[in-house]
């Protein structure tokens, strides 16, 4: 099965708040009232967020976080590798940092890359705004004649 960590459903939890605020900068507390999460754990997905250039940080009395572009901007890939790292299905996908036992002997090696890249290439085509809207089911393109809603 592949899941996503907590810390990256609250990511967009904590995003969609921040886009419901249009403008402003919003502080971790503010953000933790309004999504019911914890203020630490708003707090430590803030820090992640902002390290991965989905948001932006000032400093100061009249500080907080702001969203760094636009929700229409802003693609679930980008928040997801924010959160989580590079998204890679194994360790013997383009661009993995991890190594695999078998590495040097499987006859698959590297045949994972087509799969991967399906995957983020569908997370590429959605965006926070498709997300936060209520009457949207976007299927990309590619796949819109093997999906039936």
């Amino acid at each position: 099965m592949i899941k996503l960590s907590k810390l990256t459903d609250y990511a967009v939890v904590i995003l969609a708040a921040m886009a419901g605020q249009e403008g402003g900068l919003a502080s971790a507390s503010s953000l933790s009232a309004a999504t019911s999460l914890p203020e630490p754990t708003v707090s430590k997905t803030l820090k992640l967020l902002v390290r991965g250039g989905v948001i932006t940080s000032t400093r100061g009395v009249n500080g907080g976080y702001a969203l760094h572009c636009a929700p229409d901007k802003i693609l679930v890939s980008t928040i997801i590798t924010a959160m989580e790292g590079p998204i890679s299905l194994t360790s013997c996908v383009e661009g993995s940092d991890d190594s695999c036992a078998m590495e040097g002997t499987c006859q698959l090696h590297g045949r994972w890359d087509v799969v991967n890249m399906a995957i983020k290439t569908a997370l590429d085509n959605v965006t926070l705004a498709d997300m936060l809207s209520r009457s949207c089911v976007k299927i990309p393109s590619f796949m819109e004649e093997n999906v039936r809603l």
